[in-house]
């Protein structure tokens, strides 16, 4: 067998493997998410579908991919059946280069993490394609509102990583985790850490972040008018950004796979559900924030902390040379 068949099947093993997760990990996710809000609301949560209530989602996901596809009269057809597709496929791309172990990485990329947030971006695209092609004023307002979201919150996000790319002198992912070797860069980097778990929630629209979806005002948001599998795959989107933004944060801050006694790849998993709870623990305790409250938080506190982290990185190292 010639290499290049035998990579282009591990490659294909590799993506199954990825599709198959992200689809238990989803449904996973979103029972973990009922137990975490039911736990804080003083309350069991689901517990008569299968035991614990693990069947819950299962029986809806079913439920969910037996309704009825619905297509707007008025809605530009082209571009609504893509927008889902534009905003799941990016974020499944981004399994790329997150490394499980140093050597289970599909392609070990120079670009590394940046490739990451580049395929994030055109998620967004989808997001705005999904609320201008319905024709619903309630699904444009959303996608508008995600839009100036991802603009301001992605200068922060890129900002605290740039920390962790000066420490490092890579931006390799592999290179990244190695370099946390004696050190977790959260304890090098801890406002670093925090700019980015902040920006992090605003980019997967999470609370308090979520006003693009803000069912209060604006019906469901940008998806309003997506029903059946179309719907089913933003919520896959939704919590798959979840997921690759926590393997993000457990990669560049909490030493990836990096761990004693047991293999490399249940380590991270392990850092990357420990951040996810979080991330539900925040949801269902702090409130939405309104829109000038976001934009402002953004630009008047994590920019300029963000430059601030950035300048002080700098000097330390160019310190630490000259100490050389």
């Amino acid at each position: 067998m010639s290499p290049i068949l035998m990579e282009t099947i591990k490659i294909l093993m590799y993506c199954t493997a990825v599709i198959l997760f992200i689809s238990v990990n989803t449904l996973f996710l979103v029972w973990m998410e009922r137990k975490v809000a039911g736990r804080i609301q003083r309350r069991p949560g689901p517990l008569h579908v299968g035991p614990q209530g693990l069947l819950q989602t299962v029986a809806d996901a079913v439920k969910l991919l037996s309704k009825e596809l619905v297509l707007p009269k008025e809605a530009n057809k082209f571009l609504y059946l893509l927008a889902p597709i534009l905003t799941f496929a990016p974020i499944l791309s981004a399994f790329i280069v997150v490394p499980l172990s140093e050597n289970v990485i599909i392609r070990n990329l120079n670009i590394g993490f940046l490739l990451i947030f580049a395929l994030a971006n055109i998620s967004f695209i989808g997001i705005f394609v999904a609320g201008w092609s319905s024709n619903n004023k309630y699904a444009l307002l959303g996608s508008m509102r995600a839009v100036a979201q991802n603009i301001s919150y992605e200068i922060p996000l890129l900002l605290s990583t740039m920390g962790v790319v000066m420490t490092a002198q890579s931006v390799k992912t592999v290179d990244i985790v190695a370099a946390q070797e004696h050190m977790w860069f959260i304890f090098i980097q801890p406002l670093a850490f925090v700019l980015f778990f902040c920006s992090s929630l605003a980019e997967a629209n999470r609370a308090p972040f979520d006003i693009p979806e803000a069912e209060s005002e604006l019906v469901a948001g940008f998806h309003t008018e997506y029903s059946g599998m179309r719907f089913a795959l933003f919520f896959l989107g939704e919590y798959t950004a979840i997921f690759v933004s926590s393997v993000i944060a457990a990669t560049l801050f909490l030493g990836g796979w990096r761990g004693p006694l047991l293999p490399g790849p249940f380590w991270l998993i392990l850092k990357t559900y420990v951040i996810v709870f979080v991330v539900m623990w925040v949801r269902w305790t702090f409130p939405r924030l309104r829109s000038d409250q976001l934009m402002n938080f953004a630009w008047k506190v994590l920019i300029p902390f963000g430059i601030l982290n950035l300048l002080f990185t700098a000097f330390f190292i160019g310190f630490q040379e000259i100490l050389k």
